[in-house]
């Protein structure tokens, strides 16, 4: 059993900037954020491959986040910069075991095991 532990999140102005981490084992997984905002669906927000070598990201965020992991930290992190009002949403680290050590995945229902969520709040 793989447990996902998040922190960093907060309350933020607008334009002001966050970074999360997920702890994790990451050598056999793939990892991704998705987002939650109130009344609404689980979203894709950021993934990153087994390898690290290859990320994507959702276009509301592209630009403005970044997904890296370290490996030796056993840490994913989603630095998100230039935040917005609209980005507000409870934020969750998921990871997906895979064999594949260069692909990623935006679709939540390829992930295995899910953290517990942290809450990012962006003030206008």
């Amino acid at each position: 059993q793989v447990q996902l532990v998040e922190s960093g999140g907060g309350l933020v102005q607008a334009g002001g900037s966050l970074r999360l981490s997920c702890a994790a084992s990451l050598g056999d997984y793939a990892m991704g954020w998705f987002r939650q905002a109130p009344g609404k669906e689980r979203d894709f927000v950021a993934a990153i491959s087994k390898s690290g070598s290859n990320t994507g990201y959702a276009a509301s965020v592209k630009g403005r986040f970044t997904i890296s992991s370290d490996n030796a930290k056993n840490t994913v992190y989603l630095q998100m910069n230039s935040l917005k009002p609209e980005d507000t949403a409870v934020y969750y680290c998921a990871a997906r075991r895979t064999y594949r050590s260069y692909t990623y995945s935006v679709d939540l229902n390829d992930y295995d095991y899910w953290g517990q969520g942290t809450q990012v709040t962006v003030s206008s």
